[in-house]
């Protein structure tokens, strides 16, 4: 068993991640920025280190200096949670060739399913299916409406690196071709340092399903049932639940096998997640595999009884897996809602600021991943989510009831919050009625602005 793990990450998921390591026995090294200073993964940790100034480029995402970090505390292991480096292939690659273990699949597997045009392709290969489109990558405008001639518009051009909606446009007609395409090259550009393009037929309206998967280093491949993450605006998940009410049990079984076989293609080790989109003949397309723990996996674990982290700590610590899927059970229903220092009145702009007063629900089946207290300063340079508010329940109703009774006891002044949106969104009908799709926010936004 790993015996020291540094995380390299901030916020809700490095707090998660050190509790696990608590439980197991495991001592934790936290990094920090001057920013976070008083983080809580910061008090939590059995030792913390500042490794840069504000910036993520100077700290989060500096690599020199988190794998000095590690090195100089005797960690074994490095946890990189969600966001920041977990899905960097030289990352993975550096941490390894260091002698520690990272905490996730090797950098050749980040590098094959990172880029999205290669993983499209091996899917392909498999048998796995996908959204008709390009073979691979477009390198024209010229080559680029010739394919969406063929497979018929409207098409969806994404970023071959690309990931959280940058570097992605719908385009519905010859006429704006170009211009959407060319936008959509140069925000990819600066997001990721990387302008290719693949394209893929735009399907209308569907449910976003995603499945978690779970691999050893002996190739044994399991997953833990599916994640309904359509309720979206602006391609970024809002609320999840678990399982999808929209899946029949032969769509979920089959759905499940694809995931597994995807995994196994690629050679697959530790937690991942492998996303489909689901029309409205329930048909099912594989678009993409995140290569690291998913934000909203406590989901997952509410339904299953499985500690994620855990399992990823005990795969890295080169354990066989202690379950098969027969042994895989659903139990009752789970939702999260992200809650974020946001405004939704003014385009949800950003609300950093300190907490003058927090109070959490509790009770039977509520959850709260978080890392802000009373007096907490949130800094203005990083994601604006405060914490994740997951529920349990027997069935999909006592669950929405749950999650309603749990928004109204959380309190957080002294910023703004969505927390009355996710309430709108819990109590709309077509939401308690299972009547959504990807756009369901965009569709329904007026009524959801309350307050």
């Amino acid at each position: 068993m790993l015996h020291k793990i540094l995380i390299a990450n901030r916020g809700e998921i490095a707090v998660r991640i050190i509790r696990a390591c608590k439980e197991m026995g495991i001592e934790t090294v936290a990094i920090y920025s001057t920013a976070d200073d008083r983080g809580l993964h910061v008090d939590l940790a059995d030792e913390a280190i500042c490794v840069g100034p504000t910036k993520i480029q100077d700290s989060y995402l500096n690599m020199n200096n988190i794998l000095s970090a590690a090195v100089a505390t005797g960690c074994d292991a490095i946890h990189p949670g969600f966001g920041f480096l977990s899905e960097n292939s030289t990352f993975a690659t550096l941490t390894e060739e260091l002698g520690l273990k990272f905490i996730g699949p090797k950098g050749t597997v980040i590098d094959q399913m990172g880029n999205k045009a290669k993983a499209r392709e091996m899917m392909i290969q498999s048998g796995v299916p996908v959204v008709p489109g390009s073979d691979g990558l477009i390198e024209t405008v010229e080559e680029g409406k010739a394919i969406a001639n063929r497979i018929g518009y409207p098409v969806l051009v994404k970023a071959s690196a690309g990931g959280g909606g940058r570097g992605m446009r719908i385009i519905r007609d010859d006429s704006e071709f170009e211009e959407l395409f060319q936008t959509a090259k140069l925000e990819a550009k600066m997001a990721f340092g990387d302008d290719s393009m693949y394209m893929e037929k735009f399907i209308e309206n569907p449910r976003h399903i995603e499945f978690q998967i779970l691999a050893d280093q002996y190739g044994n491949v399991v997953h833990l049932y599916d994640r309904d993450c359509s309720v979206q605006r602006r391609n970024q998940k809002v609320i999840e639940e678990a399982p999808s009410p929209v899946l029949d049990q032969k769509t979920r079984q089959r759905m499940g096998e694809m995931a597994v076989l995807a995994a196994k293609t690629v050679g697959y080790e530790n937690a991942g997640t492998i996303e489909f989109l689901l029309d409205k003949h329930h048909q099912f397309y594989f678009i993409e595999m995140n290569t690291r723990i998913q934000v909203e996996h406590p989901i997952t674990e509410m339904i299953t009884g499985i500690d994620l982290i855990k399992e990823q700590i005990k795969i890295a610590s080169n354990l066989p897996l202690s379950f098969t899927q027969d042994e895989i059970k659903i139990q009752g229903h789970a939702m999260e809602c992200r809650i974020n220092a946001e405004n939704p009145h003014q385009n949800f702009k950003p609300s950093p600021g300190t907490i003058e007063v927090l109070n959490l629900p509790s009770g039977f089946g509520v959850r709260v991943d978080t890392a802000v207290y009373q007096g907490y300063e949130i800094p203005p340079f990083y994601d604006s989510m405060v914490g994740k508010l997951i529920v349990h329940g027997e069935n999909r109703d006592e669950a929405v009831a749950k999650m309603k009774r749990s928004l109204e006891e959380l309190v957080v002044t002294g910023i703004d919050t969505n927390i009355d949106f996710q309430y709108a969104i819990m109590d709309h009908p077509d939401f308690i009625s299972n009547d959504y799709d990807t756009s369901f926010i965009q569709q329904h936004m007026r009524e959801l602005e309350v307050g």
